[in-house]
């Protein structure tokens, strides 16, 4: 596995909110992927996702109760994009045997790509591991939105 972060998402409780905020009050340009549920940031060589909070849950395949609270998910992933979709199917092998917890297996996504996570050992956190057809990664492994 290539060492390097793709993508950071914060799970947010109101989209809107924090779009006003990174695109008025600190004028972030949005990326061109035109959603109402998430918005992306190209921060570099690497990504912001602003997504909401429950559907951030539920794409990482957590069932989370009613009023669940911080500590039940922290609402931040992290995201390691390959380069296709065996890509993918390796890393998430190579993550669980190294102690992840899976919580979705590899599989296409509704978005168009093909996408997993896993919860990193020794910790709340989550990471996604995924491929996006619509995304690049440069030689390096840098991404870049469109």
């Amino acid at each position: 596995m290539e060492q390097r972060i793709s993508l950071i998402t914060l799970g947010v409780d109101d989209l809107a909110t924090a779009r006003t905020f990174f695109e008025t009050g600190l004028g972030w340009q949005r990326a061109a992927f035109e959603s109402e549920k998430i918005a992306f940031y190209q921060c570099g060589s690497m990504a912001l996702a602003l997504f909401g909070r429950a559907d951030l849950a539920a794409d990482a395949g957590l069932d989370l109760p009613e009023g669940a609270d911080d500590a039940d998910f922290q609402a931040v992933t992290i995201a390691w994009n390959g380069r296709s979709e065996a890509e993918v199917d390796s890393v998430f092998e190579e993550a669980v045997a190294a102690g992840a917890q899976p919580l979705k297996s590899p599989h296409r996504v509704f978005w168009g790509g093909y996408s997993s996570y896993v919860r990193i050992p020794g910790s709340p956190h989550l990471l996604e591991i995924a491929y996006n057809p619509g995304v690049t990664l440069d030689q390096d492994g840098r991404i870049c939105l469109p």
